[in-house]
């Protein structure tokens, strides 16, 4: 079928890299793979994180244009053809769906919305237009593909019913990952020599945009934890820049020059190596819903010290693919560290656990049987609206 895609967070040609924007593109990607043919509706970028009422009513009123000149368009018989559905990617309070509902309504076909959130307590909050407005569209959804159980279990009383509900596990295309870890020593010996590396310690490897919030939190966590770790066999891997990169630089520079490397910004393809070539992924993971990185780590046989934050179990194992630590507990994180890189041989076996983990639960095959099945659920319940 002729499917409209648009993602009010961040478009899957935005720019800037993000985990957004690589989740946007693997939608983009299994949708394509299950034979739909996609149509990029729009790349207006709904979101505004201020809390300014006066930016989110100019938002509201670009979208709405936005959205009608989309109806016209579609709704013209000399124009291109209209899509047989519409499909949202991350829509909540701060990006709140201004174009989907509207055009679905307008056009009669199915509304399908993946990583919907609704965060009642945001309620009366600066973001009150938002979160209405995300609402709506939650409450006019046909489907609702969700990544963890804690965001389907808010959406449960705002939805039309929970037959509309369904689980679509992170995912990826596991292949060139699994073909990099092949190729592990050849990523290492390059890397090695770009970085100025010792290629016979463990390396240590965080990957995340520099950013204020919950980005610079984890950074900062992460400088705390391993500046505990006395005389460190390892090396640390950054990659990542942004617009908190003093702070970052700030928050790691007590571990010492020596054994910290920053690597800048990668697109996703160029990642692959770095995964690959390390040992161990160590990344705080403050208040993610999952992490795409934990899941691209994992994918090439990389396990992962990481913080059990909101969905972050549904992509490591703990004791199995990795080692989850609960929020903000410094001592816990250093000591896991200490333990894995200790223990070549537990580390190589959480390595196979990773990457079978997500080649069969994370994979693409799976994530396209959901999609179909959740796009055929809601042309059904569409269907029925319409006799």
């Amino acid at each position: 079928m002729r499917i409209a895609f648009y993602a009010p967070m961040k478009a899957p040609n935005h720019p800037a890299p993000s985990g957004d924007r690589r989740v946007a593109q693997l939608l983009w990607q299994a949708l394509e793979a299950a034979g739909h043919e996609l149509v990029l509706a729009s790349d207006f970028r709904a979101y505004e994180g201020d809390g300014d009422g006066a930016a989110q009513q100019a938002l509201a009123r670009r979208g709405g244009e936005i959205a009608a000149a989309l109806i016209a368009e579609w709704q013209d018989a000399s124009g291109p053809p209209g899509p047989d559905l519409w499909f949202s990617y991350h829509l909540y309070h701060k990006a709140p769906d201004w174009l989907g509902p509207a055009v679905s309504a307008a056009l009669d076909i199915p509304y399908v919305a993946a990583e919907a959130s609704y965060a009642r307590k945001q309620t009366g909050g600066p973001h009150a237009a938002g979160l209405e407005a995300s609402l709506r569209a939650i409450a006019r959804a046909d489907a609702i593909l969700s990544f963890t159980p804690e965001d389907e279990e808010a959406l449960v009383p705002v939805v039309k019913s929970p037959a509309c509900l369904h689980r679509l596990a992170p995912f990826l295309d596991a292949a060139p990952y699994r073909a990099a870890r092949r190729q592990r020593q050849v990523h290492r010996e390059a890397l090695a020599a770009r970085h100025g590396l010792d290629i016979s310690r463990p390396w240590l490897l965080a990957v995340a945009m520099m950013r204020p919030g919950d980005k610079l939190a984890s950074y900062r966590l992460l400088g705390r934890a391993l500046d505990l770790i006395a005389e460190p066999p390892w090396q640390l891997l950054i990659v990542g820049d942004g617009p908190a990169r003093q702070s970052v630089e700030a928050a790691l520079k007590p571990i010492g020059d020596a054994l910290v490397f920053f690597a800048g910004e990668h697109q996703a393809e160029d990642l692959i190596a770095y995964y690959a070539a390390s040992d161990l992924l160590v990344w705080p993971a403050v208040n993610e819903a999952f992490g795409m990185v934990l899941l691209e780590a994992a994918a090439a046989g990389l396990p992962a010290v990481a913080g059990n934050w909101r969905g972050v179990s549904e992509i490591v194992a703990s004791g199995e693919s990795g080692i989850l630590i609960g929020p903000w507990d410094d001592i816990d994180f250093a000591e896991a560290v200490v333990e894995l890189t200790g223990d070549s041989e537990r580390r190589n076996a959480m390595a196979d656990a990773a990457a079978a983990r997500a080649h069969t639960k994370h994979g693409m095959a799976a994530a396209i049987t959901v999609l179909n099945r959740a796009l055929d659920a809601a042309l059904a319940i569409r269907r029925a609206a319409q006799e």
